[in-house]
């Protein structure tokens, strides 16, 4: 039977409400500061902490209800002759239900002025230490952290006079959850505050135990096919670019296909600073192209692989207006991201009923410099995110790429890191003309590219996103009429490689660096 409740919570929606219901039952409530305030001003009858204590709260509210006689009444075990013998021998009440939510630690973090010492100053200790108190108890004590839980909590002690077990087990395991995901939140604003990064080139870059907390932003009706479960949830950090981030302004909900395409749309758009447009299917770019402005940047992107763009994801860093709307609206797409949309772009787009317009501001910045992580069956793969493109520039035959050849190379090195490997991107103009994913050989991937694309290939370049092992694709290339070629060099027959561009007079340049996507 629940007899007595201590209640303290930092967000206060619903508890007046909750309170007076417990009140009615003929439940006693305890209370502290502020929690304490807003109920006695709603005519409740309270009784202060510091009252069932004797010791006052202190050191500006740091010390409230870190006291023997509240924890007793909360920890003892109530079918256990001994704690109940030291209950009655020292005058310690039960406590029978803990109401507790923790100080607004996210909510601090993520203001924009946020100091450290403000965000120190709202680390709850007391809160945390009560619920996992009667957590650990929950066969005696009801221990609410969530103001969901409210209506059903009353329904059940209104008719059996306490809640069930299994509620109880229920709830306790939320609380867990929830301090957990409290203390990680902590742990890693305090390792970005003193400039902690997993990223960091030292040998111990990354720490013996590891924790991740993110929120669920939605469940998904379902997977990456229709009979697997799926959810999307959100890392909780003070600034964000990522999809996570942005608004929905039209169309069907989002599936998990399309949150995971997005993203890779995304990634890749953030590599360039002008006017670009990235078509994707299924993780790999299909179509990418730059030009003075967004609209010719779409036409040209559309017109890379007007067959792959079908049902596929377009993002965009700069604002769609009416005449790129309309191009666009004659292709059927599943989603458009763009950092705006004008209001005559979107009285065009939304007559697409199904189309899923997504307002991301943020879409042009550079992703943080944080980490990557792949799940396996019994454990994560971590490293950090690949941030970097180029290490050096090294001209490797005898004849140089031109100014133009040279933009264009390192257009394509910028998409072919995006690429699944073994990858090839060939482009000319800043467009994508035939782009290879995927294959478990580098000269498949060429082939591939090179017998799947409606473009002459004349004067166009090729990027690879890591060495050639053989001399057979450029060989391949130069049957194509591809003119430089940029990879990351390194192989043992790296030679054997720069004596066929010699031979077929084509330019190559080593970047240094080599850009695997699994």
């Amino acid at each position: 039977m629940i007899k007595r409740a201590l209640i303290s919570v930092s967000d206060k929606k619903g508890i007046v409400e909750f309170a007076k219901q417990l009140s009615e039952l003929g439940i006693e409530i305890i209370s502290t500061g502020g929690t304490a305030k807003v109920l006695r001003d709603s005519g409740l009858s309270i009784k202060d902490v510091s009252e069932v204590t004797g010791f006052p709260e202190c050191l500006d509210g740091r010390v409230k209800t870190l006291h023997p006689l509240i924890h007793s009444g909360i920890l003892a075990v109530r079918d256990n002759k001994e704690h109940t013998e030291t209950m009655s021998k020292l005058n310690i009440s039960l406590i029978d239900m803990v109401v507790v939510n923790l100080y607004p630690f996210k909510e601090t973090i993520l203001k924009d002025d946020v100091t450290l010492e403000n965000a120190i100053e709202n680390i709850d200790i007391g809160g945390p230490t009560m619920l996992r108190s009667a957590a650990k108890n929950y066969n005696d004590v009801t221990v609410v952290v969530d103001p969901k839980d409210y209506e059903s909590i009353i329904l059940e002690i209104a008719e059996k006079s306490t809640t069930k077990l299994s509620t109880r087990q229920k709830l306790a395991t939320k609380v867990f959850e929830h301090t957990c995901h409290y203390d990680t939140l902590i742990a890693n604003y305090l390792k970005q505050a003193e400039g902690e990064q997993l990223h960091k080139s030292d040998k111990n870059e990354f720490p013996e135990t590891i924790t991740f907390t993110y929120e669920k932003v939605q469940d998904l009706r379902y997977g990456e096919n229709p009979h697997q479960n799926a959810a999307f949830y959100r890392e909780i950090k003070s600034k964000s670019s990522g999809l996570s981030s942005g608004t929905q302004l039209h169309g069907k909900e989002l599936s998990f296909n399309n949150i995971n395409d997005s993203n890779a749309a995304i990634e890749l758009l953030k590599e360039f600073d002008e006017a670009t447009v990235v078509a994707l299917k299924h993780t790999n770019p299909c179509g990418v192209a730059s030009a003075d402005n967004i609209y010719e940047a779409y036409q040209k992107a559309y017109k890379a692989d007007q067959v792959s763009i079908f049902g596929g994801i377009i993002a965009a860093n700069r604002t769609i207006d009416e005449q790129t709307a309309i191009v666009m609206k004659e292709v059927f797409l599943e989603t458009i991201i763009a950092p705006d949309f004008t209001e005559k772009a979107l009285r065009i787009l939304k007559n697409k009923k199904n189309l899923r317009l997504i307002k991301l501001s943020s879409i042009a910045e550079k992703l943080e410099i944080n980490y990557d992580i792949k799940k396996n069956i019994d454990g994560i793969l971590i490293q950090s995110r690949n941030t970097d493109l180029i290490s050096r520039i090294t001209t490797v035959t005898k004849c140089s790429p031109s100014d133009i050849q040279m933009k264009d190379l390192e257009f394509a090195f910028k998409i072919v890191k995006h690429v699944k490997s073994n990858a090839i991107v060939i482009a000319k103009n800043q467009q994508t003309l035939a782009i290879g994913p995927g294959q478990t050989s580098r000269i498949w991937a060429l082939q591939n590219a090179i017998s799947n694309t409606a473009h002459k290939l004349e004067g166009s370049v090729l990027a690879s996103d890591a060495f050639f092992p053989f001399r057979d694709c450029v060989d391949e290339a130069k049957k194509a009429g591809i003119v430089a070629i940029i990879q990351p060099g390194g192989s043992v027959r790296d030679e054997d490689s720069i004596k066929a561009c010699d031979e077929a007079g084509i330019s190559m340049i080593f970047t240094g660096m080599r850009h695997f996507k699994h």
